[in-house]
């Protein structure tokens, strides 16, 4: 009986300034929504909701209105990892419903976003919430897969069918990366994340994805001297205000390649600075002890956890002009004691020493032992003079852990101290309401040794650092080529050439960049060192050369006047064109370290050269497996 039949609801269409990207959004017995780029249905038919107190937000919703309106503006971070200004440009478009709630679209020539804002009285509980996406075809998906809420978010990438992804498979973590039939890439993350759990996706069976997230803790056990159990979570995901906006579910759409590595909208979309004066917080490198076990020789005394260690770390800190060292574990006394510290470390000593060579010290600490002494912890170091801390072992991003992280950074910037969270998830827009929260890890980093590799590495700059600061701890000196690395102690080995791990620090980008390797092995490699320890971790400019997913990068930055270029590959090797079309007009010298004739074997070797050039030249790159190039121009 065809007058019996439901009528289609109209589209409510937003579109990109440029017109190119579209997000078409029907009411009806869903809230759904199809993306499209040039004409190009590249998600079709997603739906969203929320489930709050019993009643569900998007089912039969009633739409009240529509409201529509456009952003242009400029923005400057405080902490610049790409550039000094970003221009955040899009349309907006409010659908008001009854039931006091709205869904809000953001459109812009690289991507959409959407995000739901509630107007409800007092406290509620969000039961949970639909985030289901469709493929109009079998995609490609770069995926993390876990198989529980507790997670380092440390994984190895897997390059999965979407039509395979199947519900009894294990989940992912975000970010992910969509390779669609055509050129499109869909980089799916979230942003704005506050009192709420982070989101992870699992897939439908039919082509598509759906949110996982973790319930809300209410009660926790011991487990151990830096973690907690949980005795008894809710049946819900978060207890929370009933009028607020949630979380943004954006989607970055690149039309190449080299698009995805310019990608702001975790920035763009995050809630502003609320630190008055930011000016205090100063990105940089550090020297880091723990990877290389403390161990330094040719020395007159024992190496290892002791002040002569750290002074060691220090003038080697002050030599290179890098502003920062880390005591990592074994400072303190004890594990669950952030004052006290073992008996052959003088804590006021070292940090007067630092203080004299312009080095400062950051403490490493659980992130158990900052919970249970927050009220104090950090007017303490303040006073000691410490400038910032690395916590570790959260590995959870539930409500209760959310929160956590943003009592921690808001406590710290209260008293002046950098925070730099390991065992962590991604970057989801807290670091630019706290720009002292200086980087995250959350990636399968440099301390994995022989299971970190530049196979699964060269997806980084497309995926985990497409969304924020990433602390994977680069530097190793004992580089060989992948067949060839056995994780040893006390000389740590690691897969990439020489070549490699240096073009990553132009390449990788976080607002505290580690040295991982002993200063003894910088001091017999000085041209390395030199090179390494002048790279910036904050940029006015960045230019994507050339890049491919999982295959290169090539990257040119620029910080001041200085231009430096890193390129990096993964397994097969490379011969790459870099046109210096980059460089303002006259004559300029590059200094540049290249992969030798024999990088695709003995890993250790480089070329090193300097010229003059000019913007009129064409470089022409050839890697090695697992290699890299990288120059600095003045």
């Amino acid at each position: 009986m065809a007058c019996m039949a439901v009528r289609a609801q109209k589209a409510n269409v937003l579109k990109s300034p440029d017109g190119t990207i579209a997000v078409s959004v029907t009411t009806g017995k869903n809230i759904s929504y199809s993306v499209s780029a040039d004409g190009n249905t590249i998600l079709d038919d997603c739906v969203l909701g929320m489930t709050v107190d019993g009643k569900n937000l998007g089912p039969n919703a009633k739409l009240k209105g529509v409201k529509r309106s456009s952003i242009n503006e400029t923005l400057h971070p405080e902490v610049p990892l790409k550039m000094s200004s970003v221009q955040n440009r899009c349309n907006t478009m409010t659908m008001s419903f009854a039931g006091d709630f709205a869904v809000e679209f953001r459109a812009f020539d690289n991507g959409v976003a959407y995000r739901f804002v509630t107007r409800k009285k007092g406290r509620v509980n969000v039961d949970n919430e639909t985030f289901t996406i469709n493929f109009p075809a079998d995609y490609t998906a770069d995926v993390s897969h876990v198989n529980n809420f507790k997670t380092s978010c440390e994984t190895t990438y897997n390059h999965i069918s979407t039509k395979s992804f199947k519900p009894s498979d294990d989940m992912t973590y975000l970010p992910i990366l969509i390779r669609t039939d055509k050129k499109y890439r869909i980089l799916i993350s979230e942003t704005d994340l506050k009192d709420y759990p982070g989101m992870f996706l699992k897939g439908t069976g039919n082509n598509g994805m759906s949110a996982l997230f973790p319930p809300c803790p209410l009660e926790f056990g011991p487990d151990g001297d830096r973690s907690v159990k949980f005795t008894k979570t809710a049946s819900y995901i978060a207890n929370t205000t009933g009028t607020r906006s949630f979380p943004w579910r954006y989607f970055m759409i690149a039309k190449n390649d080299k698009d995805i590595l310019l990608n702001q909208l975790t920035y763009q979309l995050s809630s502003p600075c609320e630190i008055k004066d930011p000016s205090w917080i100063k990105p940089g490198q550090v020297s880091w002890d723990w990877w290389n076990h403390k161990m330094i020789w040719n020395v007159d005394f024992k190496s290892g956890i002791n002040n002569d260690t750290y002074k060691y770390y220090i003038d080697f800190a002050s030599k290179y002009g890098i502003p920062y060292i880390i005591l990592d574990e074994g400072w303190a006394k004890s594990t669950t004691d952030p004052y006290n510290t073992i008996k052959d470390i003088d804590l006021p000593e070292l940090i007067r020493y630092g203080k004299s060579k312009n080095v400062g010290l950051i403490l490493w600490l659980p992130w158990l032992t900052v919970e249970n002494h927050l009220s104090d912890i950090f007017a303490k170091y303040e006073q000691w003079g410490v400038p910032g801390v690395k916590i570790d072992f959260m590995d959870r991003q539930d409500q209760w852990m959310v929160n956590y992280y943003e009592r921690v950074v808001k406590e710290a910037a209260k008293h002046h101290i950098l925070v730099d969270f390991h065992g962590a998830y991604k970057p989801s827009g807290l670091e630019r309401r706290y720009p002292n929260l200086l980087s995250y890890e959350g990636v399968r980093g440099l301390e994995n040794n022989e299971w970190v590799t530049p196979e699964n590495s060269i997806y980084l700059p497309f995926m985990r650092n497409a969304v924020g600061a990433m602390d994977f701890t680069p530097g190793a000196m004992s580089s060989a080529q992948q067949q060839y690395v056995r994780s040893t102690d006390p000389t740590p080995m690691v897969g990439g050439t020489r070549s490699y791990h240096m073009a990553l620090y132009v390449v990788f980008e976080s607002g505290i960049q580690m040295l991982c390797d002993s200063p003894t092995r910088y001091y017999a490699e000085p041209e390395c060192t030199e090179f390494i320890a002048s790279v910036p971790v904050t940029w006015d400019e960045t230019r994507v050369i050339d890049a491919k997913v999982g295959e290169y990068v090539v990257v040119a930055k620029r910080k001041g006047n200085k231009w430096f270029v890193g390129a990096i590959t993964g397994s097969k090797p490379q011969k790459l064109t870099l046109p210096m079309s980059f460089l303002p007009a006259g004559k300029h010298h590059i200094t540049y370290f290249q992969d030798g004739p024999n990088s695709y074997r003995q890993g250790l070797e480089y070329r090193k050269h300097s010229a003059d050039v000019d913007n009129t030249q064409t470089y022409t790159l050839e890697l090695a497996p697992n290699g890299g190039w990288c120059a600095s121009i003045d």
